[in-house]
């Protein structure tokens, strides 16, 4: 387990030294421990990340926080370099003492939460009416400030410019600029903002969010933000000093990478001999 105190070191750190924050996407032990081996100086979990490892659009699947306590062993059995943060569904009708749902976070093995799913990005009408029944962006505000109280790190993703200024309020350590699903790959989003509109973007919620508190630390998500080219001209244009990668770290590389050596064994012939000798042995068996 790592403390508030360590993760933010750590942050702070790896920025000092011009290198940019990870925080990997690992919904199953081999994608956390690669990503652990590939230098991402923390893991994310989040419940919908099975439905990228079933090759399916990302999608929100049953109980979200109960799938992605049950996550945290699997994780941590082969992880135990990097903290790891758990994607909490804060506005859960079936766990509203978010006090105890954060001790069930925490003794799982969770250093780090992060407010997902989150409802930011589910458009106003569906907002508008959790909001009215009291389940709605609020809750996810309150947890973070209930993490902040218990001192357990937190991520914030904030979907505009007043959700980052409530986030920052609560005292949300990072704040995660979501600016939509990711692009690319077998299922990914194809049609969105460019890249220039979602820097636009970031930069209007990082304004709000450092107009509470300069101090903030700002990530980057989503969107046209998928390859490490993205990020990169993000880091340029924005104050974002890392990235907070999902379908971009346990699905997109995945695809390829599968696909490429399932096309490289396909690529190997057999010798010619022995293609003549499987023939001779069907036209006997016919025979």
């Amino acid at each position: 387990m790592f403390d508030r105190a360590e993760i933010l070191a750590k942050i702070t750190a790896q920025v000092a030294a011009g290198r940019a924050v990870l925080a990997a996407a690992s919904s199953c032990g081999l994608v956390a421990k690669c990503a652990a081996l590939g230098g991402a100086d923390m893991l994310v979990v989040y419940s919908t990340g099975l439905s990228r490892l079933m090759g399916l659009p990302t999608s929100r699947i049953g109980d979200s926080n109960a799938r992605t306590l049950e996550l945290a062993a699997e994780i941590r059995n082969v992880v135990s370099s990097v903290p790891v943060v758990g994607g909490v569904e804060a506005w859960d009708p079936l766990r509203l003492d978010l006090d105890d749902l954060l001790d069930k976070f925490w003794a799982a093995g969770f250093s780090g939460v992060i407010n997902y799913p989150t409802i930011s990005t589910m458009g106003e009408k569906w907002r508008d009416r959790r909001g009215r029944v009291g389940l709605g962006f609020e809750r996810e505000v309150e947890m973070v400030a209930t993490a902040r109280k218990k001192n357990i790190f937190s991520l914030a993703y904030v979907a505009s410019a007043p959700d980052a200024k409530a986030m920052a309020t609560a005292g949300a350590d990072c704040i995660v600029p979501h600016v939509g699903a990711t692009r690319g790959g077998l299922v990914g989003h194809e049609e969105g903002q460019s890249i220039e509109e979602a820097i636009r973007r970031i930069n209007e919620i990082n304004a709000a969010a450092q107009a509470v508190r300069p101090d903030v630390i700002l990530l980057c998500h989503g969107g046209a933000i998928a390859e490490p080219q993205d990020t990169s001209e993000v880091y340029r244009s924005t104050g974002c000093v890392g990235f907070v990668g999902a379908s971009s770290i346990e699905r997109i590389p995945i695809e390829r990478a599968v696909k490429a050596a399932a096309e490289e064994f396909k690529a190997v012939p057999l010798p010619r001999e022995r293609q003549h000798s499987l023939q001779n042995m069907h036209r006997g068996t016919n025979e």
